[in-house]
């Protein structure tokens, strides 16, 4: 089974809360009274023994704090790490990249051409070169600004597509479909320790301090009676009744 599990920060308070809701009970409060311990030092105890009562209800914090630790996610090393959508596939890294750099290099092509065109046109020179230069540079001023509009459409519609599956399949949305289930095993939790290990160690101590106090009776009774004095029929010595004067010896004037 291995060693129990250390309660985290976080679970202390959970711990000193079902432990005053034990002492706080009729049963434990009866006890208290009957014993004589003050609730403070029971309260004192059931911390110390944090690690011997919380033994008892090992397995139930472990499955609770995996589920904590997951966040409620079936299988938390699932998730890709490209993302979701079409990066998964092969080749969309590299379609990414000409999305990009398509309509920076038309449009660098795009100024080459119409500078060498309009310049040999100032120079007449090379007219018919000229001309197609700059035909050359128009079309390519063309294509970067069709290219950039379709990688603007596609980055929007890759951003649009990456907040949707973060609002179905996001932390927060595992969270909340996790709640329930971290709920109950909190619960269970809880449940199994108050019963399992907090009430049961409670009971032991005061019990122990019962057998361990002096006898109630103590100072009545028997313990107190002296068998010198246990009946009305003593009588002391001496004091049994008068005892008649000794006859005086015969002398004058006696008979």
């Amino acid at each position: 089974m291995g060693r129990p599990s250390r309660l985290g920060d976080e679970d202390r308070a959970d711990y000193a809360s079902v432990l005053d809701e034990v002492i706080a009970s009729p049963e434990i409060r009866r006890l208290l009274e009957r014993s004589g311990v003050p609730g403070d030092r029971l309260r004192l105890r059931g911390l110390a023994a944090v690690a011997r009562t919380t033994a008892t209800a090992d397995a139930e914090y472990r499955r609770y704090a995996a589920l904590r630790v997951r966040g409620g996610r079936p299988d938390a090393g699932a998730a890709p790490l490209s993302g979701p959508g079409d990066q998964e596939r092969p080749g969309a890294g590299v379609l990414a990249v000409l999305g990009v750099l398509t309509p920076v290099l038309a449009a660098v092509a795009a100024a080459t051409f119409l500078l060498l065109g309009y310049g040999l046109r100032l120079a007449d020179a090379l007219p018919s070169l000229a001309g197609t230069l700059v035909g050359v540079g128009w079309s390519s001023l063309l294509v970067a600004a069709v290219t950039a509009l379709v990688s603007v459409a596609a980055l929007y519609r890759t951003a649009a597509r990456q907040s949707a599956a973060d609002a179905v399949a996001g932390p927060d949305a595992w969270a909340t479909a996790a709640a329930p289930a971290l709920a109950e095993a909190r619960r269970a939790w809880l449940v199994a320790l108050r019963d399992r290990g907090i009430r049961p160690f409670l009971l032991k101590e005061l019990a122990d301090a019962a057998a361990s106090a002096p006898d109630a009776g103590e100072g009545r009774g028997s313990r107190f009676s002296s068998p010198a004095f246990a009946g009305p029929d003593y009588s002391g010595p001496g004091f049994e009744g008068p005892v008649p004067p000794a006859p005086l010896p015969p002398g004058p004037g006696r008979p």
